[in-house]
């Protein structure tokens, strides 16, 4: 079995992270039968963006569960749980199509760092009204940002399109959920 061994000798921790990441982008020499291999690539870049898109809205999500407070707090406290999970989820559909596209996917956390695609969340203890407010932007981000990718990449590829059209539709209905929180009754949020 041939293993590659990496030895880190008085290295810093930013050098030792780009030792191990320093093939993280090593991508294959074909996609997906019916798709060239540049079509292929591009594809999986933007769908990149998503998935870090995603990474970022999952822990906004987790954050936000852990720091919810006041008389809404249990509804929504169990709430962001259930789409912690459902947005990992798509996070690891949109990693496998990259990967089946023949480009490697990045969730690593150096790289969720130096491409934020969003500013840093504002809250920590609030309450369940104020960390709502919030989090319906970041949903409102990530929608948006996948309707843009669909625009550009659908027709090149319908079975990403499938995929982020079941996303998109996913995450519109889990923003509901936020929005019926912060609907004051007369379908104002």
């Amino acid at each position: 079995m041939n293993t590659k061994t990496i030895s880190f000798p008085s290295l810093t921790l930013t050098e030792k992270s780009q030792a191990l990441t320093a093939d993280i982008n090593k991508n294959a020499t074909h996609s997906v039968p019916g798709i060239d291999v540049n079509t292929g690539h591009s594809i999986a870049e933007a769908l990149q963006a998503r998935l870090q898109g995603l990474n970022e809205l999952a822990l906004i999500l987790k954050h936000a569960h852990w720091n919810v407070v006041g008389p809404q707090f249990i509804a929504v406290h169990e709430m962001l749980d259930s789409q912690v999970d459902e947005v990992r989820d798509f996070v690891d559909e949109i990693a496998e199509r990259m990967a089946a596209l023949g480009v490697a996917p990045n969730g690593l956390s150096g790289n969720l760092v130096a491409n934020r695609q969003t500013p840093e969340y504002p809250l920590g203890r609030a309450s369940a009204q104020d960390h709502l407010r919030i989090i319906d932007k970041f949903y409102s981000f990530n929608i948006e940002s996948h309707r843009v990718v669909l625009a550009h990449y659908g027709d090149l590829d319908p079975i990403s399109e499938d995929l982020l059209v079941a996303q998109t539709r996913a995450l519109e209905k889990l923003q509901w959920f936020i929005r019926a929180h912060l609907d004051n009754g007369n379908g104002s949020i």
